[in-house]
């Protein structure tokens, strides 16, 4: 009887092994991904991470959107690196864009753990759609880049603040089709631009959520945060020389795919 007991100890063993040895590839796959998405496109880490940490590694919404501040702010770091030293980086407007939105990020911050998760997940699914459609847009091309107009500045700002307070968006996907779209910025400083942004954002809301880092488990979103730098900065060297059209409308209809399982999980 010993004998048997003793056998199913080391097969229980067994499994939990090749469980933790699965999970911490998944981890380090995963940030690979979020790394690459940072670094070719200068926005989605967020909408991408906070799925992962729900879906792979069974953390609350919360917990998922909070940790995955943690992981893109480290990724758009190691992002910026290249793109500072291609002078793609509108540092002015970016630090213009994250202070004027410190009143809807560090607010929501503080009281997104009071809002229940299904409504936390249904608007984060509803982003979602919002930064496929923006990503489906073809840019405008060959027109004089032109500068922000203050409201538009003020709207913009209070926007991406909100995202990154509630749902850990850094809020790169919003900025970028503004800049391109609207304001005719290239889009290599768009994506350098956005970087920052979401770098700035990331770390006040991370920061305004000091409450909840004791309840996360810290150790898998770390393996995907190292993967992530790692992959960001080799791919952000790349993403000049790199067309990424296509690459943009695979994330977009990935991201419609993520917010109709989110959706429908909640139904």
């Amino acid at each position: 009887m010993g004998a048997v007991f003793f056998c199913r100890y080391l097969v229980n063993m067994w499994e939990y092994q090749v469980m933790e040895i699965g999970l911490i590839l998944t981890a380090l796959l995963s940030g690979g991904f979020i790394g690459a998405v940072l670094g070719f496109i200068g926005a989605g880490g967020a909408m991408v991470s906070v799925p992962i940490l729900l879906y792979l590694f069974d953390f609350t919404p919360v917990a998922a959107t909070t940790a995955a501040l943690a992981v893109v702010f480290l990724a758009a770091v190691a992002g910026l690196g290249p793109k500072f030293k291609s002078k793609d980086v509108l540092v002015k407007e970016a630090l213009t864009i994250w202070a004027l939105g410190l009143l809807t990020n560090i607010g929501f911050g503080l009281i997104v753990a009071k809002i229940a998760d299904e409504i936390i997940l249904i608007g984060f699914s509803l982003v979602l759609i919002g930064a496929a459609y923006s990503m489906l847009k073809a840019p405008i091309k060959d027109s004089p880049e032109k500068k922000i107009p203050v409201w538009a500045l003020v709207l913009l700002s209070l926007l991406i603040g909100s995202l990154t307070g509630l749902f850990g968006i850094g809020g790169g996907f919003l900025a970028i089709p503004v800049l391109v779209l609207f304001f005719h910025t290239p889009q290599n400083k768009a994506a350098g631009t956005s970087l920052l942004i979401i770098a700035l954002n990331c770390l006040t809301a991370f920061l305004a959520k000091f409450s909840i880092w004791q309840e996360i488990d810290w150790g898998y979103p770390l393996l995907i945060s190292l993967s992530a730098v790692l992959i960001a900065r080799y791919t952000s060297r790349l993403a000049a020389k790199s067309p990424t059209v296509h690459l943009k409308r695979g994330f977009a209809f990935l991201l419609i795919g993520l917010a109709g399982f989110t959706i429908l999980t909640q139904i």
